[in-house]
């Protein structure tokens, strides 16, 4: 009996991709679901932009400073729009015809952002149903910034959103670039670059340390020690890929294994790193959050350090698999 090759759809699986249709129902849904999970924190956005002060308590900060937190609410507003039209791309024929290089980034951007969320806010939630109360011990005596269904109704659509777009993007790049990663990492030929991606793992390796420094405020919660985990594990993610892409290593490791641990660490470490270095700055301006310590800039730094070394790291090894295999039409 003759099988079909390795990188064509079967039968009985189709790919929407290769075969030119509209989305599959499952799709559709996670489409819906992403798109739905958007709209209550783009309305609350929206609502303190145009000035109302719902979930806003009296004497919050906010109200004090509607100048620099208008700026913010409009940078989350287009990175939350963002989230929509990434699922609208994700599984309409449009978005078959992006070229990849403006397709990558925000789709690593976002798994980057949402990834962390989507495994602290659970976590965070049943440590308050152990009774740890996170967050509330160093609030104590101070006035509320938001009221407290606001961060459930925003976070709780943050963890939708991440899954949802996360299964999407699965599922297209499967479609258009599964080819690339079928196979294990000890069938893999050697190279010309991969004295190059080994000396990029190794640098990695010796600035892992850096984003594990102190940055958090001397107001110490019981979020402190889930957010630390949340830290190692994406660190460790990004790390580990790293390392295995480099050195091919376990060598009857999937090749799909070690890109996901490194796309998902190397962005969550990036893109948080970048954003916690860059947010503070106009509320700190307008007095609104303290300014990070420079241990704490420290350690976003080399977040963003780490998680760039580790996205070169796989990127390299992409164009390689990319240049040596056939070249596949659409």
């Amino acid at each position: 009996m003759t099988h079909p090759p390795a990188s064509a759809p079967t039968a009985a699986e189709p790919s929407w991709y290769a075969a030119g249709r509209p989305p599959g129902r499952v799709r559709r849904c996670l489409r819906a679901v992403a798109v739905a999970a958007c709209l209550p924190y783009l309305a609350l956005k929206f609502a303190w932009i145009a000035g109302s002060r719902i979930g806003i308590p009296e004497g919050s900060v906010l109200l004090e400073q509607r100048g620099s937190m208008a700026v913010l609410n409009g940078v989350t507003v287009a990175m939350d729009g963002a989230v929509i039209v990434l699922a609208l791309l994700l599984t309409r024929p449009s978005g078959k015809r992006i070229p990849a290089s403006l397709l990558v980034l925000p789709l690593w951007a976002a798994t980057g952002l949402l990834a962390p969320i989507v495994l602290a806010h659970p976590l965070l939630l049943l440590v308050d149903t152990l009774g740890g109360q996170s967050g509330k011990a160093a609030g104590a005596g101070r006035e509320p910034f938001l009221d407290a269904w606001v961060s459930g109704v925003v976070y709780t659509g943050f963890v939708v959103q991440g899954l949802a777009l996360g299964a999407l993007f699965a599922l297209y790049a499967r479609d258009r670039w599964g080819h690339l990663w079928r196979g294990r990492l000890g069938d893999l030929p050697g190279t010309a670059a991969d004295a190059a991606r080994r000396r990029t793992a190794a640098a990695a390796i010796l600035l892992a340390p850096a984003p594990l420094a102190d940055a958090y405020a001397t107001d110490r919660t019981h979020d402190v020690p889930v957010l630390a985990v949340v830290d190692v594990v994406f660190l460790a993610a990004a790390v580990l890929g790293a390392c295995a892409l480099a050195f091919r290593y376990p060598r009857r490791l999937s090749v799909g294994v070690p890109l996901a641990l490194a796309w998902t660490g190397s962005g969550a470490l990036a893109c948080w790193g970048a954003w916690l270095s860059l947010a503070p700055l106009a509320a700190d301006a307008d007095g609104i959050a303290e300014r990070p310590t420079d241990l704490m800039y420290l350690a976003y730094a080399g977040r963003v350090i780490v998680g760039v070394l580790v996205a070169i790291v796989g990127a390299r090894f992409l164009a390689g698999r990319s240049a040596a295999l056939p070249r596949r039409t659409a």
